[in-house]
């Protein structure tokens, strides 16, 4: 009998942990917390070196010397860094933009009321890019196919287009 009972105790002491686990994991899957949430963890993508040697063709045929290399695989340049915090995945943003192909064709982009957008809804370089500049920022994204639309066509965008967008962060919350 006390061999028993000396089991069943050390039984409950070595599930008491997993049972708090069990219990401490299910508190963070409620549903009024997944409604609101924001997934802020910037994209895993591993980039292809072939659109890499396309970028920086783009970028040599035109002379752009001063693009600085991201080590997510894409190229940008700050034209204005802009002042305070800098936007999170979650975040709001306000944008003036414009984005071309490779062959100087724009595709998209605002006019005079800047649009506005929550990061983590748009397309994987932006994603990465964008949190480079504060509030007032201004950047030039150089973005490879597979951080933009890939494979697919996306209205006048052809697929596996290497894009340009130049962006103005006017505002975020």
């Amino acid at each position: 009998m006390i061999f028993a009972s000396h089991t069943t105790i050390m039984a409950k002491s070595l599930f008491a942990p997993f049972i708090f686990l069990i219990i401490l994991s299910s508190l963070g899957c409620s549903k009024s917390n997944s409604s609101n949430s924001c997934e802020s963890l910037p994209p895993a993508i591993t980039v292809p070196e072939v659109e890499i040697t396309a970028i920086e063709a783009y970028l040599s045929s035109k002379t752009i010397t001063d693009a600085i290399k991201s080590d997510k695989g894409f190229y940008y340049k700050i034209i204005e860094p802009g002042t305070g915090a800098v936007p999170t995945l979650c975040s709001s943003v306000s944008i003036f933009y414009s984005g071309k192909l490779t062959n100087e064709t724009v595709f998209d982009g605002t006019s005079s009321t800047p649009a506005t957008f929550t990061l983590n809804q748009l397309i994987s370089g932006w994603q990465l890019g964008v949190p480079l500049i504060k509030k007032g920022g201004r950047m030039i994204l150089y973005l490879p196919p597979s951080l933009a639309y890939g494979s697919r066509d996306s209205g006048p965008i052809p697929a596996n287009s290497v894009l340009i967008f130049e962006i103005t962060l006017v505002d975020f919350r």
